[in-house]
């Protein structure tokens, strides 16, 4: 790949890593709020124990889902990462590979 196409491709890809990363962050804040919310439910459920109410915030299908989405951003958040890291790698090749060659054009001159 030229270094041209790889810089391009992390240009490409720079918005949808922000996007997906921002996703993440927001899920991981989100989940304390959802946890807060899902105690407090289970208080007026009687139950008077923090630990109760913790156990059943935990066992919530609304939690459980908050965590799918949350594995699912950070699957997108670290794919985009990985992606932009191999055009970054795909430069860093063409540089070795191009100083090499300059090393050698001055070895046979």
């Amino acid at each position: 790949m030229k270094p041209e196409e790889a810089a391009q491709q992390i240009r490409n890809k720079a918005p949808a890593y922000g996007e997906a990363k921002a996703q993440r962050v927001y899920l991981e804040e989100f989940r304390k709020s959802q946890k807060a919310l899902l105690m407090k439910d289970a208080l007026e459920m009687g139950y008077e124990a923090a630990n109760a109410q913790e156990r059943e915030a935990y066992a919530d299908p609304k939690y459980h889902q908050l965590l799918k989405g949350l594995a699912a951003a950070i699957e997108k958040e670290e794919t985009l990462r990985w992606e932009i890291e191999a055009a970054r790698l795909d430069i860093e090749v063409w540089r070795t590979r191009e100083a090499t060659n300059r090393v050698q054009d001055r070895a046979h001159q």
